[in-house]
Formats: structure tokens, C-alpha cells, sequence
């Protein structure tokens, strides 16, 4: 090359990659694509090229939304930036201003919040009822409700949907159903193959599952993810190449490491309920033949102190989330529940003495040993 040291420096020689072909999918790290004349970009716009500019789409953020669907036996989805942006589109997909929505009152805060709080500046009203009183989820549906929401494993007390019954119920009045199924996972739950209409992920959490990306999936009907995908594009909400890219990876090893999860935590579950200070157990039962997901919470006994309890866990992590490889626990009223009205964390029996543990894949003994010993510090 002819140029000078500067253009050199930004325009140097790079092997074309077309036809080489990598065993691990290639990271498009990129803004956008490259067109080599006016016809090639508006062949674009004519559906005969896929990729624009990355907050459009992109190889790994579609094949991050293509992965989820195809474990959750939905026809499409789309990757976001976070579970969170991944809840709003969707629900944006399904209303508009002016509707309602029929929400579950045992929601994760960070939903509770955007439903509360957000959706209101966009003229959308909801409604927080128990679902479990199927009654009480019909006698809240009014004449511009849309949307029914709920979580197919509830946060943090590990309430189990029963699906089938929202599923008829969407159908009965014509709504649109939507469940977060983080917790339970496509390896556990496919909502989508039981009549809901739409399934909202935190990838970070067991999709990702290293805790090194933020991302959300939604997927479901076309007609939906066409909107949600519109959404995504228009408030700019899409998803990384590279975090798309860990996102995929992990899916790949989704269910060896359910498996490992979902037998430490019922092993742990087990063994909780025969230690002095713990006043309550809270785990899954009979959400999938698969077991009961990944997630213990425990209400501790007003005699157990709590800060002493946090400062003596050794090894465990105190975070603000779940998931990951490695064991960790967290506090749903100072952390993912503090937004919450204290009358509404009440009623539904988050106190001071909860505590929310995700259950890694360490040795099953090591992991009770090291709640018991905790425990047995702070009484």
C-alpha cells in the first residue's frame, strides 16, 4: 500500500474470511456492514441481505434469540440488552397506551418496578393480583386489559405457575400471555409449548451462565417477536455482538450445568430443613420432570442474626443476583425487592429474615456444610 503512515495505520491489509470456516462461531464485532455499491444497499431493504448496522441485527445477536427459541419450541426471538429491556419490549409488543395489564403481586422487583413506575409515563396501567386465585385474576380483568403477566418460578419465595391454567385463561378473554421463565430455564419449562404466548428471559443468569454477560431474550409468535423486535431497533435496547456471543456459548452447556444445579439444590433443600435457626424452606415442587430448579430461599428464625449470618459464610458470595457457576446468596429486602412498597414485601412474606441462595455446582456436602456452619455462628 501506497499511503501514508496514518491511512496504513487504520486501513492495513486483513485476510478476507469468507471462505475460511471457523469451528467456534466468529464474534462480529462490528457497527455495521459493508455494501459495495448503492444496489447492494438497497437490496437490504428489499429482504435479500440480513445485516445493516448491529442495532438492527447481527450474526451473534440473532443467533442468540434463534438458540432461545429453538430450546423453548418457539417459532422466533430476539436478543436485548438486558432481562429487563427484554420484559419491555415484549410487553410493548403486546400493548399500547391506554391498555392494562393483569400482573402476579409476587413479581422480581426490578419488574415491579418498570411495571409500576415505567409504565405509566407510557399511559399503561396494571393490575397486581395473586395468581394462584384464579378468580381473583378474572374479577381484575377489565374491558382494555391486554396482557397477562406472571413468572413461571416466582421471585424470591419460588411460587410454581400453573401454566396451563394461564394459558386457557388468555385464551377465554383473548389476551396475550407473557411469563419470565429465568428461573426455571428452557431445560425445565418450554411455556411456549404450552399455550403461552410469549417467554421473557434474564440471560444473564443460567442462559449465560458465567456471570460475565448482561443480556435478556424474548421469544414466542411471529407476529410478537416482529414487534419486539421493532422495539429493540427503534428505543435501541439491542444486545452486544460479543455479550451475545458469551450468551451463546453458554446455552450450549445449559443442560450439564442445570443438571449439576438442580441436584445441589434439592440436596440442599433436604438438608436445610433439619437445621436449628431455619424457621422456613422455600423450594420448588413439581415443576418438571426434570427437576425443580436452582434457586433455595430460607427465612431464618428471628433468634438467628442476620449480619452475622452474611459475615460467616466463608467462601459463599453475597450478590445482587443469581446464577453463575458458584454458590451465592442474596438479600431480596435490601437488594432485588427493596423498590417494593414495605406493606406489599409484607403481605407477600419478604422480611428481614429472608434470604435467596443460588445454588452452584460445587460439591453438594460443601455447600450445606458451609449455610450450617453459618448458621450455627449466628444464632
Amino acid at each position: 500500500m501506497s499511503f501514508h503512515f496514518d491511512t496504513r495505520a487504520v486501513r492495513f491489509p486483513s485476510k478476507e474470511q469468507a471462505e475460511t470456516v471457523s469451528k467456534a462461531k466468529p464474534i462480529y464485532q462490528t457497527s455495521s456492514f459493508v455494501f459495495e455499491d448503492l444496489d447492494d444497499l438497497e437490496s437490504f431493504y428489499q429482504g435479500k441481505k440480513d445485516y445493516l448496522y448491529t442495532r438492527v441485527s447481527n450474526p451473534n445477536t440473532d443467533d442468540l434469540g434463534m438458540g432461545v427459541a429453538n430450546l423453548e419450541g418457539a417459532p422466533k426471538g430476539v436478543a436485548t440488552s438486558s432481562g429487563l429491556s427484554a420484559i419491555l419490549v415484549g410487553v410493548l409488543a403486546a400493548v399500547q397506551s391506554g391498555d392494562h395489564i393483569v400482573a402476579c403481586d409476587d413479581l422480581y422487583g426490578g419488574t415491579y418496578s418498570l411495571f409500576e413506575s415505567e409504565l405509566k409515563d407510557f399511559g399503561i396501567e396494571v393490575s397486581f393480583v395473586d395468581f394462584a386465585n384464579v378468580e381473583e385474576v378474572e374479577n381484575a380483568i377489565q374491558s382494555n386489559t391486554k396482557l397477562l403477566y406472571t413468572e413461571t418460578v416466582t421471585n424470591p419465595l419460588l411460587r410454581v405457575e400453573d401454566l396451563d391454567q394461564l394459558a386457557s385463561l388468555g385464551k377465554k378473554h383473548n389476551l396475550v400471555t407473557m411469563v419470565d421463565n429465568t428461573f426455571a430455564t428452557p431445560y425445565l419449562l418450554q411455556p411456549y409449548t404450552m399455550g403461552i404466548d410469549l417467554v421473557v428471559h434474564s440471560a444473564t443468569k443460567y442462559i449465560g451462565g458465567h456471570s460475565d454477560v448482561t443480556a435478556g431474550v424474548v421469544v414466542g409468535k411471529e407476529n410478537l417477536i416482529a414487534k419486539a423486535k421493532a422495539k429493540v431497533i427503534n428505543l435501541g435496547s439491542n444486545l452486544s455482538p460479543f455479550e451475545a456471543w458469551l450468551g451463546c456459548r453458554g446455552l450450549k452447556t445449559l443442560s450439564v450445568r442445570m443438571d449439576r444445579h438442580v441436584a445441589n439444590a434439592q440436596f440442599l433443600s433436604e438438608e436445610l430443613k433439619r437445621v436449628e435457626g431455619i424457621k422456613s424452606v422455600y423450594y420448588p415442587r413439581y415443576v418438571s420432570e426434570r427437576g425443580n430448579g436452582a434457586v433455595v430461599s430460607i427465612e431464618l428464625k428471628d433468634r438467628v442474626h442476620v449480619d452475622c449470618f452474611f459475615k460467616s459464610l466463608g467462601w459463599v458470595k453475597i450478590v445482587p443476583t443469581l446464577a453463575g457457576l458458584d454458590t451465592s446468596v442474596s438479600y431480596p429486602i435490601a437488594t432485588s425487592h427493596r423498590t417494593v412498597p414495605a406493606e406489599t414485601r409484607a403481605k407477600l412474606g419478604i422480611t428481614k429474615q429472608l434470604i435467596r441462595i443460588s445454588v452452584g455446582i460445587e460439591n453438594e456436602h460443601d455447600i450445606a456444610n458451609a449455610f450450617k456452619q453459618a448458621i450455627e455462628k449466628s444464632l
